[in-house]
Order: structure tokens, then C-alpha cells, then sequence
């Protein structure tokens, strides 16, 4: 079984690997750069879950890292599920060691790359153009979490080892060589990686400069000095030639390297005609990289960098940056062998071409980085304008509002679809009408003015106001203006106007208005009689009271009472009783029809009537009508002597002054009206309080003489 086990997962792993090299170098790295393992974290469609901790507290933080691709996934669950002997026990193995495949990607890159380096740059006192090993490692320490560092790490240093063993270096130049390869990388990861979760942005401005500065410079120049103090012990070689030599190869390689694999693993090279694409463009990239370098007759170097602009604005960064690899591998090898025009400019040794490549390397890898930082850039405002556009879409198209926005002239540039279910009519109809046009004429003055002061110089305003709708009636809403202001001057150049449907508010405002009205009538009116109740009484006194103060007029008042309608009600009932004081109540209103008299339902039988400018003699007056009205209803009444319903009232009148009160008045009018009961009723006595000079029987009722009896 583990014999069959091993046979299946090394079946897998070739299927992987051995198509996955035949392809271009970027295709083996986009498939095999990191997959995650099952101990710390999940792996599912590129999406990396990895566990940092941050003292005793752990926290599950998301990374979308480039891994082994779902296809692979797939194609090693079915090899599993078909292959003889298939157990559960074999898919277990399988997922527990899937990771091996990364790792023999990363070894399989690195040994190529530092074959191919040396089979392409060393050539005798000449020395190395780029150092490719280092910056494809620290491109995978860059991208795998942390926990992982020291499998890639030791799957590195044995690559370089085997890289170094083919090319026949010696075992001691190989394992320092080896020592301070990993030293170096370890370092500029390190510095790097700040945080666990911190995946490479190279197209930030801020992460760019600290990939210069530590792992580009800090990290070589830090290694770089300990191999110069080495290489000078050994083999006698100045510090600064050594030191130059090596921090110069191993940054390039870091610089070129590292953000091309980055950026490869991020492209989109699944689609056709993105391969088909990418390949024309990397192929003319190879025709002018190798017309350029081969000869110095005709100058072609001009040629690179634009096609480096054009890959990265028009293709794709991955391709642009894989373009680079190969002006560089052209570049190094017709260089190193004395051919182009950078080997012709005549240099005493071969230190400066190489130096003059790699100088023209390393500008056109900053002039993609700025690239990268701009596109990113532009790529964020874009998305920033999208999100602003899908939000105003969203919000014109769904608010219930209508937003349009004119200018000072009435003339509208934009009207919201709301306007659609709000007045029945279309956008083009409403852009059509000017501002001012649909609003009822006797609003127009009103919206007249708050343009006029928005043109003055006021930010906003807010008005009620109603609309034609297209069917002609018209419709309440609220519009809330506002000036709007030119960006760059900050002259006001237009309104902009939100308007609200009302008409429900309004109609409910009307409602609650008639309730209102409603319940103050109630509350001011006899549920008996339909007169005015005690209340509304007391209020219209007083302020009768304070008007007559005012003015220095006389205010009468007429207190009235029905004859023996105890035994009105005792002999013919209470229902008969409520219509009698009904009958009163009309006889008192038919008499009292001035607008500004008020009679009212004082309590019980009695009633009250407010003259007000009214002298004694006018209040008597009034007083014997109402007597007259209600004995010509002839309502028989047995317990009266007349047989028939009568009424007592009693008078009085003063001119208000300072220091009086009302009641008084009401107490004087009462008194009277009780002498007129003590004198027989039926009768009509007045008690005159206009000053202490006048007597009641000037024009007024002297006690039992004004009587009228029946």
C-alpha cells in the first residue's frame, strides 16, 4: 500500500511539474509559486486564510496569495480517485503533502537560474550582470506565510547548491556562496515582512521605496561587505571591487527578479487571446532585444523602453516585466562576449560594460515600477469614480425625491425618473418647461422670491408650493434649494433643487386642522343648546373686558333664568325639560344678533348674554325682547301663574377700570337678577354700575316698577 502510494503521488507530481516546465518560465510560476498547508491554514480558489498571533491573542486574517490553481487540485483529486487501489487513506497522504509541489517549483526555478547565469555571464575577470536566484526566492518568501519560510528556505539553499554543483564550482566557494545567499534573502525578507499578513504592493509608493531600500541595497551591501572581507582573505581581492561586484548582481537580480515573479503571479494568463497577445509582444521584445545587443553598427537601444511603455500600458504588467528577463538575458549574453554597443564603447576591462548593462537594466525596471505606481493609481480613482457614479445612479434612480438642477434662468439641465411617478410627466417634458412654469399662480410670488435671494447670495432655501401635475390638478410639495458653486471659482452657476411629495402630509395637516376646529367647537359649545358653554364664556368676558378697558366703552351683561323649572321638570320630565331650555336658547339667539354679543349656557337653567358698547338702557331693551320671545312660544307651564314658560333677567353695566374685575360685573347682573325673582320673576331688573351718580331709574326698571306681568 505505501509502495502504491508513493507511486500514485509521484505520478501526480510529474503530470504537474513536467508540462508545467515545458510551458514559458512565468506559466511554472503561476502554477506552482505557494500553496498553503492544512496545519495553520486552508486553501480554497487562491485564497490563503493564514493564522498570526499578536501576544496570547490569534487573529484569522484573509490573503489572497497566488497557490497551486483549483485545475491542479481537481486533476490530483481525480488521478487519486481513479488510480488502483484508490483509499481513503491515499487521499488523506495527498492532501497532507500536496505542498511538496510548490517546493519543487521553487527548487526547480532557482537551479535554473543560477545555471543559467552562469552559462550566460561568467566569463573569465568578467563578473556577473544579475544574480537571478536570490530575487526569485525572496519572491516566494514574499508571498508564503511566515511558518513556511523555513521549508522554502532549505529548499533554496539545496538548489543553489545542486545549481552550483552543475556549473563545477568548488564545495567551499559553493557553500558560501550558498550561506550568504540564504543570509541575504532571510534579511531582505525580514525587513520586508513587517507583519505576517503583509503581502507585497509594489505598486505602492511607500512599500516601493522600502523594497529599495532594504532589500535592494540594505540587504547586498550588508552581505556583500561580508563576502568582501572574505573574498580579500582568501584570494586578495580589494574590498570595494568585491563588495561592488557582488551587491551590483544580487540587487539587480532582487530589483529585477522579485517584482516580475510578483507580478507575474498576479496576471491573468488563463484566457486565449491574453496568450496570444502576450506571446506576439514577448517575441517582438526578443527581435529588438537581440538586434540591439548583437551589433553596434545601427543603434536600436532606443528601441527597449518604449516597448517596455507599451507592454505595461497596452499588455499587462506580467508581460512587460517577463519582457524585461529577456532584454536582460540578451543583453548578458551578447555583452559578456565583447558584442553590441555597450561592449564597444571601449572600456580597459569588462567590469564596464557589465556595470553600463546593468545600469540600463535597472532604469528600465524603475521606469515599470512608475508605471505600475501610476496605473495603480489611475486604476483607483477609477474604481473611486465608479463607486461615486453607481452611488449617484443609485441614489437619483431609487429616491423617491425628485433632485433637478437648473440654472438661475429656470432652465434644467437634469430631472431625477422620480419626476416620472411623481406628476405623470417625462424627463424630456420637464427639461422642456422652465423652472417657475407648473407652479399655481398664487404660489409664484412666493417661489419667486427665494430665487431672488439665492441669486442674492443666500446658500438655500425652503418652500411649500404646489405643482401642475400632467393631468392638470395639482399637487403639494416641498422644495429644498440650494445653490450650487463652480469647483474651481466657486461663482454660483445654478440650484439644485430636491422636491418632496406633501399632498398626504397636507391632507393629513388639513384633517387635524378640521379635527381641531372640531374638538375646540366641542369644547366651547353646550352639548344641549348648541350656545356658548361656560367656558368660552369666561374667555370671551375677559377678553371683552380688557378691549372695553381699553377703549373706555360700556359692557353689559344679561343674566337669565327660567320661572319654577324645578317643577317644570318634576311635572313634565327631563326630556321635555332639555327641550324647554332649547326653546330659550332660540328665543335668546333670535333676540341677540349683533356679531359681537355672545349669549351663553351659564349652568343649569340659567343663561348669559355679553353686550358689549351696549348702555343700560340698550341692555334693558335687549332684555325685555328676550323676555317677549320666550312668552310668545307659549310653552304651558302649570306651575307658572301665567301658565305658560317665563324668564327672569337681570342687568348690569359698567365701564371697565384698573383695579376692577370682571366678576364683579357678573355679581352685579346676578343681584339683579335675584331681585327680579324676589319680585314676582317674569321681570326684568337692572342694577346699573356705570358710577356712583346713576341710578337705576334713568331709562332702567326701578325695583317692582319696570315689571310686565301676565
Amino acid at each position: 500500500m505505501v509502495v502504491e502510494d508513493v507511486r500514485i503521488f509521484t505520478g501526480i507530481l510529474l503530470s504537474e511539474l513536467v508540462p508545467a516546465a515545458a510551458y514559458p518560465l512565468y506559466s511554472l510560476a503561476k502554477r506552482t509559486f505557494i500553496c498553503c498547508g492544512r496545519k495553520h491554514s486552508e486553501c480554497s480558489g487562491g485564497i490563503f486564510y493564514a493564522v498570526t498571533e499578536t501576544g496570547e491573542k490569534r487573529a484569522r486574517q484573509t490573503i489572497f496569495i497566488p497557490h497551486i490553481t483549483d485545475n491542479w487540485i481537481r486533476r490530483t483529486e481525480v488521478s487519486a480517485r481513479h488510480a488502483p487501489g484508490n483509499s481513503r487513506r491515499s487521499r488523506r497522504w495527498l492532501q497532507k503533502y500536496r505542498f511538496v509541489a510548490p517546493l519543487a517549483g521553487c527548487l526547480l526555478l532557482v537551479v535554473l537560474a543560477t545555471v543559467l547565469v552562469n552559462l550566460f555571464e561568467w566569463q573569465g575577470n568578467g563578473g556577473e550582470l544579475i544574480w537571478a536566484g536570490n530575487g526569485i526566492l525572496l519572491a516566494y518568501l514574499l508571498l508564503a506565510p511566515r511558518w513556511r519560510w523555513p521549508a522554502y528556505l532549505l529548499t533554496g539553499f539545496l538548489a543553489l547548491a545542486l545549481g552550483s554543483a552543475i556549473v563545477h564550482e568548488t564545495w567551499r566557494v559553493n557553500l558560501l556562496y550558498n550561506v550568504l545567499d540564504i543570509a541575504e534573502v532571510l534579511i531582505a525578507a525580514l525587513l520586508m515582512r513587517r507583519r505576517s499578513a503583509e503581502l507585497p504592493r509594489f505598486t505602492d509608493l511607500s512599500y516601493l521605496f522600502r523594497f529599495i531600500g532594504f532589500a535592494v541595497l540594505a540587504a547586498p551591501i550588508a552581505v556583500g561587505l561580508v563576502y568582501a572581507l572574505i573574498s580579500q582573505s582568501w584570494t586578495h581581492v580589494p574590498v570595494q571591487y568585491a563588495l561592488l561586484r557582488w551587491a551590483g548582481a544580487d540587487g539587480l537580480g532582487i530589483a529585477v527578479l522579485t517584482p516580475t515573479f510578483v507580478a507575474i503571479s498576479r496576471s491573468n494568463f488563463s484566457a486565449r487571446n491574453e496568450w496570444r497577445q502576450g506571446g506576439l509582444y514577448l517575441a517582438l521584445t526578443a527581435v529588438v532585444a537581440i538586434a540591439a545587443f548583437c551589433q553596434d553598427k545601427v543603434p536600436l537601444l532606443f528601441l527597449i523602453y518604449p516597448l517596455l511603455v507599451i507592454g505595461a500600458l497596452r499588455v499587462d504588467q506580467g508581460w512587460a516585466a517577463f519582457s524585461l528577463l529577456e532584454i536582460t538575458a540578451a543583453g548578458s549574453w551578447f555583452t559578456t562576449r565583447g558584442h553590441g554597443p555597450l561592449a564597444a564603447v571601449g572600456f580597459t576591462n569588462q567590469a564596464g560594460p557589465i556595470f553600463h548593462l546593468q545600469l540600463f537594466v535597472i532604469t528600465g525596471m524603475f521606469m515599470l515600477y512608475g508605471i505600475s505606481v501610476v496605473l495603480e493609481r489611475q486604476k483607483v480613482t477609477e474604481r473611486k469614480l465608479r463607486e461615486i457614479v453607481s452611488l449617484h445612479k443609485l441614489v437619483t434612480e431609487n429616491s423617491r425625491d425628485v433632485i433637478i438642477l437648473a440654472d438661475f434662468n429656470g432652465r434644467r439641465s437634469y430631472v431625477s425618473k422620480a419626476a416620472e411617478s411623481m406628476g405623470g410627466w417625462t424627463t424630456e417634458e420637464i427639461l422642456a418647461h422652465r423652472s417657475l412654469e407648473l407652479l399655481h399662480p398664487q404660489d409664484l410670488p412666493k417661489a419667486e422670491e427665494v430665487v431672488r435671494k439665492l441669486r442674492s447670495g443666500a446658500e438655500g432655501g425652503m418652500i411649500e408650493i404646489r405643482v401642475q401635475k400632467k393631468n392638470g390638478a395639482y399637487l403639494w410639495v416641498k422644495a429644498a434649494l440650494r445653490v450650487v458653486r463652480d469647483s474651481a471659482t466657486g461663482i454660483p452657476i445654478g440650484i439644485l433643487n430636491t422636491v418632496r411629495d406633501i399632498s398626504e402630509r397636507k391632507r393629513a395637516e388639513q384633517q387635524l386642522e378640521e379635527a381641531y376646529r372640531t374638538v375646540e367647537a366641542l369644547a366651547l359649545t353646550d352639548g344641549l343648546t348648541g350656545l356658548a358653554n361656560r367656558r368660552h364664556f369666561d374667555q370671551y368676558l375677559s377678553s371683552e373686558w380688557r378691549r372695553a378697558m381699553r377703549e373706555r366703552q360700556p359692557l353689559s351683561i344679561l343674566m337669565i333664568d327660567a320661572d319654577f323649572f324645578k317643577p317644570y321638570n318634576d311635572t313634565y320630565g327631563h326630556t321635555r325639560g332639555d327641550s324647554c331650555l332649547k326653546q330659550i336658547a332660540e328665543a335668546c339667539q333670535d333676540v341677540v344678533a349683533r356679531p359681537g354679543d355672545l349669549v351663553a349656557r351659564f349652568g343649569g337653567e340659567e343663561f348669559v348674554v355679553i353686550l358689549p358698547n351696549t348702555t343700560c338702557e340698550g341692555a334693558r331693551q335687549v332684555a325685555e325682547e328676550i323676555c317677549e320671545a320666550v312668552r310668545l312660544r307659549r310653552l304651558p307651564h302649570r306651575g307658572n301663574q301665567p301658565e305658560i314658560v317665563t324668564v327672569s333677567v337681570g342687568c348690569a353695566t359698567t365701564v371697565p377700570q384698573f383695579g376692577r374685575h370682571s366678576l364683579d360685573l357678573i355679581e352685579r347682573a346676578d343681584e339683579a337678577l335675584y331681585k327680579a325673582k324676589q319680585h314676582g320673576r317674569n321681570q326684568v331688573y337692572s342694577s346699573d354700575t356705570m358710577n356712583q351718580s346713576y341710578k337705576c331709574g334713568q331709562g332702567c326698571a326701578q325695583p317692582g316698577s319696570s315689571k310686565k306681568k301676565m
